[in-house]
């Protein structure tokens, strides 16, 4: 329940400290004396929006604190266990928000900071806002099926509905997606393929490209070095015999060192005639490993007469084959793959598309079989809500009249995450009178008790709390308007109720009676609120039943209507 509210600057609030009781408490006052005020700073410790106008001209920041009692198993709690915020169950839950004057807020959940976003989604855990335009929300068939849903407790089948059906969404988007790849591949698919198939004549291989440059720029000189490896080859194989002279010296030499006699003479010349003689046959020896270098010499450059222009056209055909791609020669062998396996991906699409059809049909298979069973429950739920209503309307002296859901299949074209099928509430108020839309059927105060029947059969389920109803008797007034107030005092009895009431009809059936008023306060009218006392609650209703002008009569009147007469 709602224990406390304590309200700093918020328009004509400078400051207000209030604690509300259990059960059905009455807010009262003329018109314009703040009641909408209150609703407004409550909605702001709520995590609603404010506008920096709640601020109080004058002053800096505006701060409303709402203190709740809840059990430890309340839905709240898991709302902040999720959002890592501690609590404590044996501990008031404490939600608090300030607004700057220039329209900054801050959101705090027991004194810890939290976005505005969580404290807005713990506060319609704890307290429920039922204004007097709620009736209004009805005649928009657009919220008869989140009504409906809310009512019968299947926000779990929606959520997951609505997952099934963006799963079926991405399947169909998938889809699209491949079968926009195929078409697209198919129009390439032969420029590759032609593409590849130039390729794999040419079979590039990286590094190629140098090796051939190099090659091409030795053959472009191996015939001016044949030349000449020719040259020096003949130099050494001419006519003038120097092999065979450097031979005949070398014979002439080792016949003088075989001649010599021994003695002192004979070694001193012996000595230098075997430096000579070995000095020749050294020369022999290179004479012939230099003819022998110059017959390899030759070999190597005795080249095929087209290897040139082989070459050639194996670099310019790798060359003319990049620039067609945008490539680098050495990059042609790396294409080459990426187009087989581009070329691979074309001709797997088709299976792709197939696999793409089939989960497709599945996904759209899950969606429909949770709609319809969604749709089921919903038509089930409804039969349950006319009943209910039913039940609720006898006591609000609409007994008279009918409620009827109705159920509209959709066309498969236009189901959505929310389902295949369409809700909407029809009416009959009077007997023999044919159902229609609640707008053109109901008057001003059958949609605020068509309202009130909803929200107590809203209440009935594991709702917040605490609820405020904002003038919901609108437009009713005796016993119509002591019909609604005993049907508030019913649901009071389990969950805690406030109500914004003109009707002393209504506030005459709540435990406590609040007054708000204005007052003056150096120079400044304020607002303020005020628990009245049995005394005091006499003279309040008397004067909404009376005016400005409160007689004895009025006051015998309200005494009556507080003791239930």
């Amino acid at each position: 329940m709602l224990n406390a509210l304590n309200i700093r600057n918020v328009v004509l609030i400078d400051r207000l400290d209030i604690g509300f009781a259990p059960g059905l408490t009455a807010l009262t006052g003329e018109t314009g004396a703040g009641k909408s005020i209150i609703l407004d700073a409550l909605g702001l410790a709520l995590g609603m929006r404010g506008a920096k106008s709640l601020v109080r001209s004058g002053t800096e920041q505006a701060s409303v604190v709402a203190v709740f009692t809840l059990p430890e198993n309340h839905p709240a709690f898991a709302v902040l266990n999720e959002a890592g915020v501690d609590w404590d169950a044996a501990e008031d839950l404490v939600l608090r928000r300030t607004l700057g004057a220039d329209g900054r807020s801050r959101a705090f959940i027991n004194d810890q900071p939290v976005s505005a976003r969580l404290l807005q989604e713990v506060g319609s855990k704890v307290l429920e806002i039922h204004g007097q335009h709620d009736g209004q929300g009805l005649l928009n068939a657009a919220t008869h099926r989140p009504l409906l849903d809310e009512t019968a407790g299947l926000h779990g089948e929606v959520t997951a509905l609505g997952a099934l059906w963006r799963a079926f969404q991405e399947a169909r988007e998938h889809l699209d997606e491949v079968i926009t790849r195929r078409e697209n591949s198919e129009a390439e698919s032969e420029f590759v393929r032609a593409s590849l198939e130039e390729l794999n004549r040419l079979d590039p291989v990286e590094g190629e490209e140098e090796a051939l440059a190099d090659e091409r720029a030795f053959l472009m000189q191996a015939h001016k070095l044949a030349e000449k490896v020719a040259s020096a080859n003949a130099i050494l194989q001419d006519g003038s015999g120097l092999e065979a002279r450097l031979s005949a010296a070398l014979g002439s030499l080792e016949q003088a060192i075989a001649g010599l006699q021994g003695g002192d003479q004979s070694e001193a010349v012996k000595l230098p005639l075997e430096r000579s003689a070995g000095a020749l046959e050294r020369a022999l020896i290179e004479m012939g490993e230099a003819a022998s270098a110059l017959d390899d010499a030759g070999q190597a450059l005795n080249v095929e007469p087209d290897r040139m222009e082989r070459t050639e056209e194996r670099l310019f055909a790798l060359r003319a084959a990049a620039r067609k791609h945008s490539v680098n020669v050495d990059d042609l062998a790396d294409l080459r793959t990426r187009l087989t396996a581009q070329l691979q991906s074309v001709e797997n699409l088709a299976e792709e598309e197939q696999t793409a059809r089939g989960a497709l049909e599945a996904a759209k298979g899950r969606y429909e079989k949770a709609a319809k069973a969604l749709a089921a429950k919903r038509a089930k739920a409804g039969k349950r809500l006319e009943q209910a209503l039913a039940c609720e309307l006898v006591p609000l002296k609409m007994e008279k009249a009918r409620f009827a859901v109705r159920q509209t299949m959709l066309d498969p074209d236009r189901c959505g995450p929310g389902g295949c099928d369409q809700i909407h509430f029809e009416v009959s108020t009077n007997p023999g009178t044919p159902f229609g839309p609640l707008g053109s059927i109901a008057s001003g105060g059958e949609l605020s008790r068509f309202s009130l029947a909803l929200k107590a059969s809203l209440a009935s389920k594991d709702g917040p709390a605490a609820m405020i109803f904002d003038e919901i008797d609108q437009g009713v007034g005796g016993a119509v308007a002591d019909a609604v107030g005993r049907r508030l005092a019913d649901l009071s009895k389990g969950a805690q109720v406030l109500m914004v009431t003109h009707s002393p009809q209504v506030a005459a059936r709540a435990n406590t009676q609040i007054r708000v008023e204005k007052y003056e306060k150096n120079k400044a009218t304020l607002t303020r609120l005020r628990v009245l006392s049995e005394e005091e609650r006499t003279e309040e209703i008397a004067r909404m039943l009376a005016g400005a002008d409160v007689s004895d009569e009025a006051r015998a009147a309200a005494r009556a209507l507080l003791q239930g007469e």
